[in-house]
């Protein structure tokens, strides 16, 4: 009577990839401690010529952005209490963070809801824009492009959420009535193994949830990621349903996207509101 399903990996949400050389151009050699100090990093680049400092893709892409700022402004245990009956989403945390998360739209390229992430991270790789906030499967587009980890391009967690690992993960299932059940516990079988998650992550950039798969089998980032995960507090991901239900997340999901057309901050409080109480009754 239960849904079982094998994780074949963790991904992280909370990391910003950066070009080091459009960095240079504004003399920003320090990760910025906080929300407000990306704000004036991005202000500089501006002033140096880089006319996107900041992209973004399709409105998923957006909700994985403000979940981030979320996490920043309210703290790890702020955020998680959003999903927890008596959530206050009308809180002057999260009016914080809508308006941060405004000013950081401010900063950003023009897109439209079909527009996926790569196209978001290839404009890094580019050179044309400074940074791009996208969970670890970003590392599997540096590598296709045959980018080098710390010469070009490197990463840190969203500023404000050092210290919080934003998670998410990929599953398998067996389902009922499946026409080849065989061939779908090989499957299982092969991606829940030491062997397979080694395979699976190196591709995709994430890391094993196996604890028995060695670490020096990985690059420098999934090794990062590794260790962060053992040490960091862990928070559930909205956009890719760690957090929220489906329906939950589809009327968060409704709201950015509205805002992303509006930027006016007091509706979408209202809008998250509305989308608590409907989804916590």
């Amino acid at each position: 009577g239960s849904i079982y399903s094998v994780p074949s990996n963790i991904h992280r949400a909370n990391v910003v990839w950066t070009n080091p050389e459009v960095l240079k151009k504004a003399n920003i050699t320090a990760e910025p401690a906080d929300i407000d100090a990306w704000l004036a990093d991005m202000a500089k680049l501006k002033a140096a010529g880089v006319s996107t400092p900041l992209t973004i893709g399709g409105t998923w892409t957006q909700v994985q952005l403000f979940e981030t700022v979320l996490i920043a402004d309210l703290g790890v245990d702020g955020y998680v209490a959003l999903f927890k009956d008596g959530a206050d989403w009308g809180s002057d945390g999260v009016k914080k963070a809508v308006e941060h998360y405004s000013k950081l739209l401010g900063y950003a390229n023009t897109a439209s809801d079909g527009d996926d992430w790569p196209g978001a991270i290839d404009a890094v790789i580019d050179g044309k824009a400074a940074y791009n906030v996208m969970g670890d499967w970003a590392v599997a587009e540096f590598t296709a492009k045959g980018k080098k980890d710390g010469t070009d391009y490197t990463y840190f967690p969203v500023p404000g959420t050092k210290g919080v690992f934003d998670f998410l993960a990929d599953s398998f299932t067996l389902p009922k009535g499946a026409k080849n059940p065989g061939g779908a516990k090989n499957w299982l079988e092969l991606v829940g193994s030491a062997e397979g998650q080694k395979a699976f992550n190196l591709a995709k950039g994430s890391i094993p949830a196996r604890t028995d798969v060695p670490a020096s089998d990985f690059p420098p980032y999934q090794q990062s990621a590794m260790e962060a995960f053992k040490t960091d507090k862990i928070a559930p991901s909205i956009a890719h349903g760690a957090a929220v239900s489906q329906a939950w997340n589809s009327d968060i999901s409704s709201a950015i996207s509205k805002f992303y057309g509006s930027k006016d901050q007091a509706t979408l409080v209202t809008d998250l509101v509305a989308a608590a109480k409907k989804n916590l009754a």
